[in-house]
């Protein structure tokens, strides 16, 4: 049988739904038509674009608030149109941006115990002056601090320095609206889609395409994500007939690899890609189902594992970054899933494990929060894998993320010399960490002393 079944870890994950009380509810999401997944989630906090009058405005909860929303809850509403897209910033969990159809970015801080029943209106930069038509997605640099990219209707993609807060690069290679954009690993290139059809990977620094091809053949759109440890782009499209396909070119040349029919829904994919399980979750509006494949250096390159499905369809999903995942209970993924009557359900995906050890085949070392690079290093041309921290509990990644004190808030909107940068640890989030290291081991003390006694 090991001649014709193929061997994977990953062929019995599994997504279990949190129950009603560990979810959030009591609140409106966006009606807008964009193709936005109206959310984004981080160790701390998860953020919901809501739908709102005389103004666009997003929801941000503490992890820990869940249930009914108290209906005077604050909201972060300085826009005034209708938020299109939120990120979080991976090096600094309190910092979020955003992009509506005014035209504009803005960068705001959230306090660590969350807004409670104030409203932020007041964002703490903003970023206007280069995009003419609504900014329907932004994307923080993977490895380098205080960059920022947004993609317009123009058709536009602007990289931000928020140091300074001008635009350090745009890019306008595009003849029609551009659909999606993703980074690389290392930052140094993008790649995109568009509505005239093609693929492009593009050297972000210097704005030029570095190669093109054309997509999927429907009219619909298509989205994109680069898969770098492959070197593979992953695109989910349509075909002439309106199928729903997935496919997997080569990054460096675009040469198709893979083309595979999914169905006949007419609703627009969602990639989420997971570099270190090599797993994508698929996701649409209006499906009730998180479809999710495993990639393989080998041909087919693309295997299917299993759906996770559900009676209620979905208005929106993100997925929690690596380091917030419980690795204790073999958790390598978690999604929270946005329905449009107000509800937002964190879905749990598993492997079964009988061992309650750490399982260091399923957790690599994964990026952690501190940035490789600054701004000024980025624009002027160097390149930099991500730091990497261990998962384990009680190991020494978790310390290793406190090597370098935060200073992205510091720096925004002001020019910092070089000088400025230290290297002394944060002692109050080193005691943060081992706090945490110290509460892990307890649990795990009790469960071994109940399990003896």
């Amino acid at each position: 049988m090991a001649k014709f079944v193929r061997q994977s870890k990953f062929r019995h994950v599994f997504g279990t739904a949190a129950k009603k009380d560990h979810c959030y509810e009591g609140f409106q999401v966006s009606r807008n038509a964009v193709e936005s997944p109206f959310c984004a989630v981080n160790p701390k906090f998860v953020a919901i674009i809501l739908a709102s009058a005389g103004g666009g405005a997003f929801l941000v909860l503490r992890l820990d608030e869940v249930g009914r929303l108290d209906p005077e809850h604050g909201r972060v509403g300085g826009h005034t149109q209708d938020v299109l897209d939120i990120a979080w910033n991976p090096f600094d969990d309190n910092l979020i941006a955003s992009s509506s159809e005014d035209t504009t970015v803005k960068i705001w801080q959230i306090p660590d115990e969350g807004l409670g029943k104030e409203t932020i209106t007041e964002p703490l930069l903003t970023l206007s002056d280069s995009h003419q038509r609504k900014v329907h997605q932004v994307l923080w640099h993977p490895v380098a601090s205080n960059i920022l990219l947004s993609a317009s209707t123009d058709p536009l993609i602007v990289i931000w320095n928020l140091e300074t807060g001008e635009a350090a690069k745009e890019i306008d290679c595009h003849p029609d609206i551009i659909y999606s954009v993703s980074w690389n690993t290392n930052g140094s290139l993008i790649a995109t889609t568009c509505k005239d059809k093609k693929i492009r990977t593009i050297d972000v620094r210097k704005g030029e395409v570095v190669c093109e091809a054309n997509g999927h053949e429907g009219a619909k759109p298509q989205r994109v994500a680069f898969c770098s440890e492959f070197g593979y782009l992953f695109t989910a499209g349509f075909s002439k007939m309106s199928s729903r396909q997935y496919a997997i070119w080569k990054a460096d040349t675009l040469e198709n690899l893979a083309l595979e029919e999914i169905d006949q829904s007419n609703a627009v994919l969602f990639i989420h890609y997971d570099a270190d399980t090599k797993m994508i979750y698929l996701y649409g509006k209006g499906d009730s189902i998180i479809r999710y494949y495993e990639l393989d250096p080998e041909p087919p390159h693309c295997h299917w594992l299993t759906n996770y499905s559900s009676n209620v369809p979905q208005r929106g999903a993100c997925f929690m970054p690596k380091r917030g995942c419980d690795v204790m209970v073999c958790e390598v993924a978690k999604c929270f899933k946005l329905v449009a009557k107000g509800f937002c359900e964190p879905i749990s995906f598993k492997v079964p494990r009988k061992s309650e050890l750490f399982q260091s085949d399923l957790f690599p070392d994964t990026q952690g929060d501190e940035p490789s690079l600054s701004a000024a290093e980025w624009l002027e041309g160097k390149d930099a894998d991500p730091k990497l921290i261990s998962l384990k509990p009680g190991g020494d990644g978790a310390a290793s993320k406190t090597s370098k004190p935060k200073k992205g808030l510091a720096a925004i909107g002001k020019k910092v010399p070089k000088k400025a940068e230290d290297d002394e640890p944060d002692v109050m989030d080193l005691v943060k960490q081992l706090k945490l290291q110290v509460e892990e081991q307890e649990k795990r003390i009790k469960a071994l002393e109940e399990k003896l006694a």
